[in-house]
């Protein structure tokens, strides 16, 4: 289960995507796929959420790791197995800006009860 908390010693990768809407949901499908079969029971994988976005210009996928060297460990041992076929996909209808994170500050609201 994702939890975003802070000093959870985890590692949080955001890829966001830029997609026409018309390729939006075959992005999402795409991604899905990808986490289901590829990603979802490799060694230290924690977690995923996909996000699309309500004009339908972006996908956003938020993924955490135990450590980054999991994520790397994965990252080498699959990238010439049926994750790189993912990858060809996705690059073929969207570009992607990918990142990693670490939870520096959490907030929840209200602060105040209202009156």
């Amino acid at each position: 289960m994702t939890t975003i908390a802070e000093n959870a010693s985890l590692v949080t990768l955001i890829n966001v995507f830029t997609v026409e809407p018309s390729n939006q949901q075959k992005l999402v499908d795409i991604l899905a796929r990808a986490t289901d079969t590829s990603v979802r029971d490799a060694p230290g994988f924690i977690s995923a959420a996909l996000h699309r976005s309500a004009d339908g210009t972006k996908v956003t996928m938020y993924s955490q790791w135990k450590s980054a060297e999991d994520y790397q460990h994965y990252r080498s041992t699959h990238s010439n197995q049926g994750a790189s076929t993912y990858v060809d996909q996705v690059l073929a209808i969207a570009k992607f800006e990918p990142g990693m994170y670490e939870v520096v500050k959490v907030f929840s609201g209200p602060s105040k009860p209202p009156h």
